[in-house]
């Protein structure tokens, strides 16, 4: 998910990158050179999301076939592991889900990966981060370990990642609408009622005109790219070093911490009245600018030109069409 900057890891980013706070340098610095990495560790985490998301797709998968939104009297965790322990081939219906999610991922952290080699700055490969709940991952995170030398750079490196995710998650998506079921109270008795972002109200009236939105019941690939909607939707908040903030202080370094102060505070305001966890995220976040500011960059005064501004308009059209003011209740 973002990118972000501080000394210590800070273990809370759902979908991208940290980066390590840099002393101010003079422009003439010297990038360092990439470090060896071992694969073995980041193969070792995509494995174990790899069980966990195929484990919570099986639930995914059964919702679906009984007609019922996810989470309607759902199997616990233990009875998964259970199920896929004494009948491995079961794991199977956890395929188009987990493949899915781990696929918009994947492709939005190689989006910040490739960008920063690019300009040949340390990234690290991307770790996925599993967890046996909800939706079986709390995402992945990549290490950006040097300074970014520009503003281009920043610019690049911060809107690849949510580009390119967000790329993958409208195919997934679409298809997903067009072929869902039409289930009257499909969510009757789900314990957990999602809302949709203006995409899916979007492909909802292209293949559904008339249709009630709470009728329409997404199959496991949809549920996999509404969770890498949120997670572009969170990751492209105007704020801290978040992809957004990466953006927003390529444009604007100057108002970079006021525009942080400002969304943290709104997103309080809207827990308040909506999902009491973007509440939090605000809290987060706001100790995060105010603790951690944003790193300088070896070259600040390079100019981002007109192709660079128009493409933030495009990220900004990403957020408005995946953010979802309520997204669980």
């Amino acid at each position: 998910m973002s990118e972000g900057n501080g000394n210590d890891r800070i273990p809370i980013e759902i979908l991208d990158a940290q980066y390590r706070v840099v002393a101010d340098r003079p422009t003439s610095a010297v990038v360092r050179p990439r470090r060896r990495q071992r694969l073995w560790p980041s193969l070792t985490l995509f494995l174990f999301t790899l069980a966990s998301t195929l484990m919570v797709g099986m639930d995914f998968a059964e919702s679906y076939s009984q007609n019922v939104a996810p989470f309607s009297g759902s199997t616990p965790i233990f009875s998964l592991l259970e199920s896929a322990w004494h009948h491995p081939s079961m794991l199977l219906l956890g395929v188009p889900f987990s493949f899915t999610l781990l696929l918009i991922l994947l492709s939005h952290e190689l989006g910040h990966f490739f960008a920063g080699r690019h300009y040949g700055i340390d990234v690290s490969y991307p770790y996925f981060i599993p967890a046996p709940t909800l939706f079986g991952t709390f995402g992945a995170v990549i290490s950006i370990r040097s300074p970014i030398p520009t503003r281009k750079a920043l610019f690049d490196v911060g809107i690849a990642g949510p580009v390119v995710g967000f790329a993958f998650a409208v195919p997934a998506m679409a298809w997903a609408v067009a072929t869902a079921k039409i289930v009257p109270d499909a969510q009757a008795n789900a314990a957990i009622h999602f809302g949709n972002p203006p995409l899916i109200l979007l492909l909802d009236r292209v293949f559904h005109p008339g249709v009630d939105t709470s009728w329409i019941l997404l199959g496991p690939v949809g549920w996999a790219a509404w969770v890498g909607l949120l997670a572009t939707a969170m990751n492209l908040l105007p704020m801290w070093q978040l992809d957004g903030g990466h953006i927003v202080y390529s444009l604007t370094s100057r108002h970079h911490q006021r525009i942080s102060l400002a969304i943290g505070l709104a997103l309080i305001a809207l827990g308040v009245y909506s999902w009491p966890m973007w509440a939090l995220w605000g809290i987060i976040l706001l100790a995060l600018s105010l603790r951690f500011g944003h790193p300088p960059l070896l070259n600040s005064w390079e100019p981002l030109g007109t192709g660079r501004q128009l493409l933030a308009l495009l990220a900004l059209a990403i957020l408005a069409l995946s953010f979802t003011p309520l997204p669980a209740h």
